[in-house]
């Protein structure tokens, strides 16, 4: 699987490729529908097959204001992308230029700078100066164009939007549902306090970086490592009320592990939100209420399969 920049050449046996168009963070069942059918049109044709995203995400550009909402990294979507079966992940980089390109402006980039032969995007996509085109421009601009229907459930069209608001609400069984997979927050374990071995729940600790911020609070998770080792555990995700100062972080506990992970970059599933942040009045209170939530998810992710 292969990354490709759009400020850089296409290697010659990825151009004439069919590119599925998007931005794809999340990478849900609706986005896995127009790169599946993409991934499709490109084996029939005898063509390689690239799927497209954006970084910085255009509302970065637009809106730069926008507390941080992404579902996943870019490490993440090419693994993603890559377990679809796509033969390359290209990054759009976002830029002023970019967005001021009109819609001729744009397919020819596609065309004649990327090599694309096709497009497959999903019915609502636009591009180009002021989103002014559509699905049907790029057909009256020459370049083949294929549209795929949003997939619904019985809660209506399968969103980012809808995946982050349950996030949001502490919902991890509908985001998953709808991402097909568990969210997960991918980091590097940074040096912390040590506090948590000192009283027998030693953390890994994440920053959450451009992630979105779910609900706040305890959390039984999964940890998966480099090496594709996965652990259960719990936890904290916020910024630790008993402590002062407040420091945003996720502090996933691992069960009957004592690893050393510091540096490793690691991958955090939320599996079950079990309940928000608490103030304990000291660390004999905190203890209990740790083990307490080990307890709960523990008996949890015994009867939750593993899911990728």
């Amino acid at each position: 699987m292969e990354r490709l920049l759009s400020s850089a050449p296409v290697p010659a046996h990825l151009r004439g490729s069919v590119m599925a168009l998007g931005n794809f963070d999340g990478f849900h069942g609706g986005h896995q529908a127009v790169v599946g059918r993409a991934i499709a049109r490109a084996r029939a044709e005898g063509r390689p097959a690239i799927v497209a995203t954006f970084d910085p995400h255009p509302m970065r550009l637009f809106r730069p204001d926008t507390p941080s909402f992404r579902l996943t990294t870019l490490d993440q979507r090419q693994a993603l992308f890559a377990r679809a079966g796509a033969d390359a992940m290209l990054v759009f980089d976002f830029t002023p230029e970019l967005a001021a390109l009109d819609p001729a402006g744009y397919v020819r980039l596609l065309t004649q700078g990327l090599g694309v032969a096709a497009v497959v995007t999903g019915e609502d996509f636009t591009f180009g100066k002021g989103r002014s085109g559509t699905i049907d421009s790029f057909a009256a601009l020459g370049l083949p164009a294929e549209a795929v229907a949003p997939v619904r459930d019985e809660g209506g069209v399968i969103s980012s939007s809808r995946i982050r608001e349950a996030l949001i609400a502490g919902d991890c069984d509908t985001a998953a549902r709808l991402l097909t997979r568990p969210f997960a927050i991918q980091g590097v374990v940074q040096h912390g306090d040590k506090l948590g071995r000192t009283i027998g729940f030693p953390t890994a600790n994440i920053d959450m970086g451009p992630y979105l911020r779910p609900a706040y609070g305890i959390y039984a998770v999964r940890g998966i490592l480099p090496d594709g080792r996965g652990l259960d555990g719990a936890a904290n995700l916020g910024i630790r009320p008993t402590f002062d100062p407040p420091k945003e972080l996720l502090e996933p506990h691992f069960f009957d592990f004592a690893e050393s992970l510091y540096d490793q970059a690691i991958e955090v599933q939320l599996i079950r939100y079990l309940h928000g942040e608490l103030k304990y009045d000291g660390l004999d209170a905190l203890m209990a209420g740790i083990a307490r939530d080990c307890t709960q998810a523990r008996q949890i992710l015994a009867g939750t399969p593993y899911l990728a």
